[in-house]
Formats: structure tokens, sequence, C-alpha cells
């Protein structure tokens, strides 16, 4: 069962990582005072991501099998995580956008 969905969880990571900054910049560009906590909880994601990437990459890179399967888990906790969190940080973008 060597490295199932690390190599998807990297790339994946990466990309959401990406999409974070992307969210952080565009919000210090539009108004600053106004998306204050969705800023920090950006940033918080992006964290989260960073971590998810760096266990990823570690399982992809180790040759320890049961080592391998447990960084995958503990990436793929750091992701599933990070994926409630950019729902949270989208529902409350829209919910900026509405009002």
């Amino acid at each position: 069962m060597a490295n199932n969905t690390s190599q998807h969880i990297l790339n994946t990571s990466a990309n959401l990582l990406g999409f974070c900054l992307f969210v952080i910049t565009s919000l210090h560009i539009t108004s600053p005072t106004e998306t204050h906590i969705i800023d920090e909880l950006t940033s918080g994601i992006a964290v989260l991501l960073t971590f998810s990437c760096i266990f990823s990459f570690m399982s992809i890179k180790t040759s320890n099998l049961k080592k391998e399967n447990r960084l995958e888990t503990v990436a793929d906790y750091f992701f599933i995580f990070s994926l409630v969190g950019i729902l949270f940080i989208i529902l409350l973008i829209t919910l900026n956008f509405i009002k």
C-alpha cells in the first residue's frame, strides 16, 4: 500500500495554498478593515495546507512503510481540516458580498 494518496494530497494542497494566498492578497487590495476575520482565517488555513504539503512530501520520500502510512494519515487530517476551513471562508466571503 505504497503512497496511495500522498501525491494527490501534495498536488492539491499546493494548489489550494496558492488559492489562499490569492485570497489574502485580494482582500488586502479591496478593503483591509472589513475582511479582517476572513484574512486571519485564510492565513490559518494556509498554515494547515503547508503542513499537509510537508507531511505528504515526507510520506512520499520515506522508505519505511509504517512511517509512510502514519505520515500520509497526518497529511490527510491536515488536508480535510483545511478543506472545511476553506468552506467556512467561502461562506464568509459570500455573506460579505451579500450584505
